[in-house]
């Protein structure tokens, strides 16, 4: 059994890491409210929006269709990792760096993939594969739709200019603080419905249809990447005040076992010197 000092030590150790979890906790609960609340705002607008969009796209012409549209033979995929900057939020950015290890290994196992990195995480993941080819980490400092516009048009111009035929997101999508469902979503090229779904394809346009959609197109793309990242936001908060709330609670469990060891260890030591005394005193009488 340890002595008294090293228990006392321990307890002192687990006390502080159980202070340091504990503010953790209180700070992501504060944090996922505010990002809770913006991504439950945002997403009947951004499901609207790519509905209606792909509802169009159904109804052009394959000329008159949009250069975001464009079918092509999969040969170079671009898979956009979206994880945290920072870690202690459980398995959030472990459960997306194994999703895309496992779209690499399977889905696109004869394909050229690379990774755009949204997230220190990914990064310091696949930066050694040579696989990222940008990292844009630096967008979760100042999360706003205008920083967010920025990586979509870099996203679109590659795929525009022939560099990727295919764009895959994989984030954290939010549903409640202790569940983050992993999503995969085509990015592009765009996927329209299919004509036997009961969409309402009737519509009257104006100016142009192809007008409208080429307006609304790069608008949506946007949008869906926006609403990606804040999911993935909200979800990082959420993870890690679930993950930091079960460490305190192991902490104080561990703390009250320490305690229990300590007075078990100090009664024991308090017998054991009351032996010693009757003993002496019995020697002396005798």
């Amino acid at each position: 059994m340890a002595n008294l000092k090293e228990i006392r030590n321990r307890i002192a150790s687990v006390s502080s890491t159980m202070q340091i979890t504990s503010a953790m906790k209180m700070v992501s609960a504060a944090k996922l409210k505010k990002a809770q609340d913006a991504i439950t705002a945002m997403r009947p607008y951004s499901n609207k929006l790519t509905e209606l969009l792909q509802s169009l796209s159904a109804t052009m012409d394959a000329d008159s269709g949009s250069k975001f549209a464009e079918q092509r033979d999969v040969k170079n995929v671009l898979v956009v990792a979206i994880t945290s900057n920072r870690g202690l939020c459980g398995a959030f950015n472990s459960n997306i760096i194994k999703q895309v290890n496992t779209m690499i290994a399977e889905s696109y196992a004869d394909k050229n993939v690379s990774v755009f990195a949204i997230g220190k995480k990914a990064n310091d993941a696949f930066s050694k594969s040579g696989r990222v080819i940008a990292n844009k980490s630096e967008v979760f400092d100042d999360l706003t739709f205008d920083n967010v516009t920025e990586i979509a048009e870099m996203i679109m111009y590659k795929f525009v200019g022939g560099e990727y035929d295919k764009v895959e997101l994989v984030y954290n999508s939010f549903k409640n603080a202790a569940t983050q469902i992993i999503m995969t979503e085509q990015y592009l090229p765009i996927v329209p419905v299919e004509s036997d779904t009961n969409v309402n394809l009737d519509y009257i346009f104006e100016p142009s249809k192809e007008e409208i959609v080429e307006t609304l197109i790069p608008k949506s793309l946007k949008t869906q990447l926006f609403k990606a990242i804040r999911d993935s936001f909200a979800s990082e908060h959420g993870a890690r005040m679930t993950a930091m709330h079960k460490a305190t609670d192991n902490a104080t469990e561990l703390r009250d076992q320490l305690k229990l060891t300590y007075n078990k260890a100090r009664q024991a030591a308090i017998t054991n010197e009351i032996l010693e005394i009757v003993g002496g005193a019995e020697a002396l009488n005798n």
